[in-house]
């Protein structure tokens, strides 16, 4: 593609699919990330939750899968422009994972404050 050239709606979304599934295929945490979403939306729909919360959860599981893109996006380029151990390589890539982890206890807080009655409810149903 040259300098001038501006790629279309549809190769740029195709472009975007691509790496995505290089991200899932590659990255063990964003496999995690991915596999812990489903749950979370597979339990919301058992539970019941109301609209609002689903539109929560939903936001919640996409920043965390969104900050594990852009991690990963990080790491590649911070790879690629320093293939040998460099302390601000490392930190750029620790920085970019700290990302990550701020928004995965986000979504964890989010998560028990929208389940913790559901499952108050359930374990006073069985005992």
């Amino acid at each position: 593609m040259g300098i001038h050239h501006k790629p279309g709606f549809l190769r740029s979304l195709n472009q975007a699919w691509r790496g995505m599934i290089y991200t899932v295929r590659t990255q063990k945490h964003m496999q995690f990330h991915v596999v812990a979403g489903i749950s979370v939306l597979l339990f919301a729909w058992w539970s019941r939750v109301t609209r609002f919360e689903w539109l929560i959860l939903i936001l919640a599981i996409g920043s965390v899968i969104s900050a594990e893109v852009m991690n990963s996006a990080i790491e590649t380029v911070v790879d690629m422009a320093q293939p040998n151990y460099h302390p601000l390589a490392g930190m750029a890539k620790d920085v970019a994972a700290g990302a990550v982890l701020v928004t995965a206890i986000q979504a964890a807080v989010i998560g028990m404050i929208v389940f913790a009655p559901v499952l108050l409810r359930f374990t006073r149903g069985i005992f």
